[in-house]
């Protein structure tokens, strides 16, 4: 069986090739070939060998992801549906700024945590992704990008500023990445590296619906940029809207984002926080929220709630929006308002849905997420 190399992180390719008699030296090149260049072809890795092209040829492949849709959308975002096998599918978005290109990346197809204002989580959940499955999303995007080079009319921004096209990562696509813990730290891990894609900690973000043991396993393990999926201000909205809070509530997770914060590249927490009409947007909440985060350094990101087919909410009016806002920055805190981008594609955040076909959400939501019948204690 041959070993896709997308699949193995810097540490694991090292060992892989050391098993087969390679210098340390060899994993280097081969990772520069395959994150930096985009190579797939063994051949084409001139300053290997070749014998340890010979040898890489008949045990080793390099299979990016298959692409079944790809969609732009009027503000230039672009949106790949890519194939995760028995009919299931995840999406990839790129969203390109003048001063950078960031691409949100899915972790699972599907997601088990039933997050209430979700699509992707309405669609169930079939499987984690792999580690080469996740990292083949950038590498898909960056070669793909570049690629479009030859038939562009003119140069995009990346180009004249003399940059790759991803600048940034966010891992906010499908899926709940604390949830395939192993492969995520995998795959972020390459993007670390510097003979892989050598992106800063401070543009790799990870977003999280607050699985508390595992943010105290990312901080030792390969901390990056920490986004925290909140979206309410106290525990019984908490557990309605964002229903892993039954397992882990605010207290807890308000101590692990302290205790995540020494060894994180930025010195804040983000918090997000998507506005629903009714729900979670008053004035009440707001001043509930300064008090739930006055000891976190943090700065929030209102998101305005985009619409899915089948939701129940409705987007917060803008006025209310602004207001809200202004309540947190009056109380000392940095609250910004995230643009919608893409949301004519359904590649805004909160719409990803792919096709997910094994439906046993209910069933892992059940195991991961139990219901909390006594008040929590918080920890200290």
């Amino acid at each position: 069986m041959t070993t896709n190399l997308l699949d193995l992180s810097p540490s694991a390719l090292a060992d892989w090739l050391a098993a087969r008699g390679e210098k340390p030296f060899r994993a280097r090149q081969v990772l520069r070939w395959l994150h930096q260049r985009f190579v797939g072809d063994f051949e084409a890795m001139t300053d290997l060998s070749k014998a340890s092209r010979a040898a890489l040829a008949a045990e080793a492949k390099v299979v990016g992801p298959t692409v079944i849709g790809d969609t732009t959308a009027a503000d230039g975002t672009r949106k790949w549906l890519l194939a995760a096998g028995s009919g299931n599918a995840v999406e990839t978005v790129y969203i390109p700024e003048d001063d950078r290109g960031t691409l949100c990346v899915s972790s699972q197809a599907g997601c088990a945590l039933d997050c209430a204002f979700c699509s992707t989580g309405k669609q169930g959940f079939a499987r984690n992704l792999t580690t080469g499955e996740i990292i083949g999303q950038l590498w898909h995007a960056n070669r793909t990008l570049l690629a479009d080079l030859a038939d562009a009319p003119s140069p995009t921004p990346w180009v004249e500023a003399g940059r790759a096209p991803i600048t940034n990562v966010v891992l906010m696509g499908m899926g709940e990445p604390l949830a395939n813990f192993d492969h995520v730290v995998g795959a972020l891990r390459l993007m670390l590296d510097d003979n892989a894609y050598g992106l800063s900690r401070r543009r790799v973000t990870l977003s999280t619906s607050g699985i508390v043991p595992a943010i105290d396993r990312l901080r030792e393990a390969c901390p990056v940029a920490l986004a925290v999926s909140l979206h309410a201000p106290n525990d019984a909205l908490r557990d309605r809207l964002v229903p892993i809070n039954r397992k882990h509530p605010l207290a807890e997770l308000m101590a692990a984002c302290r205790r995540y914060l020494p060894a994180a590249p930025r010195d804040f927490i983000t918090f997000e926080y998507v506005m629903l009409d009714g729900v979670n947007d008053q004035d009440t909440h707001a001043t509930e929220l300064v008090q739930l985060v006055r000891d976190v350094p943090c700065k929030l990101n209102l998101i305005p709630f985009n619409p899915f087919p089948g939701s129940e909410f409705r987007t917060s009016p803008r006025a209310r929006i602004v207001a809200f806002q202004q309540r947190l920055n009056d109380a000392g805190l940095v609250a910004t308002v995230r643009k919608t981008r893409g949301d004519d594609i359904a590649a805004a955040c909160g719409q990803l849905a792919g096709q997910v076909q094994d439906r046993i959400k209910r069933r892992l939501a059940t195991r991961i997420v139990p219901v909390r019948t006594a008040s929590p204690v918080a920890s200290s």
